[in-house]
């Protein structure tokens, strides 16, 4: 069992054929770009298939996790208390965090995404367990969540975009082409996590791991500002015994 309460999918072909009638999407199919949303608890798997589906398809991916763990950056290095919510959106509203595809060759170094903080490329510098878990408790900032999902939102408006992370689905683009939730048994999970830590050089047991990730799927799923959840309309897809292939 992954822990997350899977609705059975009610999208069969006769709905999806009424669903394309509605006006309501009727008007979406002007949308300037073609939207794919995917979300899912810590380390399913969304940001490495995210990736290479961006690479097939020529898409932007969007990693929204990585503006949440550059705002745990920036307020880390201001030294701000990450429950300061005042003084960390005042910070992200006058810095400039920007998101592209990894530009060859420089950048083809094993990131998923650049992240340019204030001109600064932090892509590595945010990847540590220490903004990671800084990243979890401003999500919990309802004010800053607002500010950062209009960001996202901007994002997606003019070019086609894959854009994965926890409320993805249903607050940022609820009205996306294609919407999954990528899952995972914690144990398999664990076992990715562990991996990703010992190939940094990070030692650390998997049992530690397996209590990280779930007090993270706790955090993930208990806030009170867009927790994670699996919403009706969504293709649920279990990645637990699967190959990225």
């Amino acid at each position: 069992m992954n822990g997350f309460a899977q609705k059975k999918n009610p999208r069969t072909k006769s709905q999806v054929i009424k669903r394309k009638k509605s006006p309501k999407n009727r008007k979406e199919c002007v949308r300037k770009s073609f939207q794919i949303a995917i979300d899912g608890p810590v380390a399913a798997g969304k940001g490495t298939v995210s990736r290479l589906l961006a690479q097939k398809l020529g898409f932007l991916y969007v990693d929204t996790g990585a503006m949440y763990r550059a705002t745990a950056l920036l307020a880390l290095r201001a030294q701000i208390s990450l429950d300061d919510e005042d003084q960390i959106v005042s910070l992200l509203e006058k810095s400039k965090l920007e998101m592209r595809n990894p530009i060859a060759p420089k950048e083809l170094d094993g990131r998923l995404t650049t992240v340019i903080l204030d001109n600064e490329d932090v892509s590595w510098a945010i990847r540590t367990q220490k903004c990671g878990d800084g990243a979890s408790k401003v999500a919990t900032l309802s004010q800053l969540r607002k500010v950062l999902v209009k960001k996202q939102q901007k994002i997606a408006v003019n070019q086609n975009v894959i854009m994965e992370g926890r409320d993805i689905t249903f607050r940022v683009l609820p009205q996306a082409n294609l919407k999954i939730f990528l899952t995972a048994s914690v144990e398999a999970r664990a076992v990715r996590r562990h991996t990703q830590y010992l190939t940094k050089g990070i030692n650390v047991s998997l049992k530690d791991v397996i209590k990280e990730i779930k007090e993270r799927d706790e955090r993930d799923m208990q806030r009170k500002t867009d927790p994670l959840q699996i919403k009706a309309d969504v293709w649920v897809v279990d990645t637990s015994k699967l190959a990225i292939e």
